[in-house]
């Protein structure tokens, strides 16, 4: 199956060891089979960076993988916006450790979008019934994501699309 990874850069190898805790499935190499998710989180670490550096001469590119799993690895995968599912987002967002044993994880995106939702479940205005309830109006990308060097092998790269960049959107 074909999966991809927006970034800034062009990716080859992925390396574990640059990646950044606090997100959805905990530290971790992200990628998904949705190539506009991957345009859309392509411009976002763009717009990241431009911010942060002051700079406007940033690159997006696409990443393209061949994944092949691999039945020995460790998968957690979720279907859909659950209960679960949301309890393991919040916790890893929480931590600056990864929180889990898995491999490779699999489930929705908790985009930008679904943020004030999140803060009003971390503020105890929305419980997990209502916010699985408001969860399940977004349509939700998904995601897979890899955290182990076993797991990276089962990601084969195929090439690197360049995407042109609008500055008005």
């Amino acid at each position: 199956m074909k999966v991809y990874h927006g970034s800034t850069n062009i990716v080859k190898s992925p390396n574990l060891s640059i990646l950044n805790y606090r997100t959805d499935f905990g530290k971790g190499f992200y990628t998904t089979v949705d190539f506009e998710q991957a345009k859309r989180w392509s411009k976002i670490k763009r717009e990241r960076v431009e911010r942060f550096q002051n700079s406007d001469k940033v690159h997006q590119y696409v990443n393209v993988y061949e994944y092949i799993l691999d039945d020995s690895l460790k998968v957690l995968s979720f279907d859909g916006s659950t209960k679960e599912w949301l309890e393991f987002v919040y916790k890893n967002r929480e931590s600056n450790e990864l929180i889990h044993k898995y491999d490779i994880v699999i489930g929705p995106v908790a985009n930008d979008n679904l943020y004030q939702v999140l803060v009003n479940y971390e503020n105890g205005v929305y419980d997990v019934e209502e916010t699985i309830k408001r969860l399940k109006t977004y349509v939700l990308s998904n995601q897979i994501s890899f955290h182990t060097q076993e797991s990276l092998k089962c990601l084969k790269y195929i090439e690197t699309i360049e995407i042109g960049v609008d500055k008005n959107g």
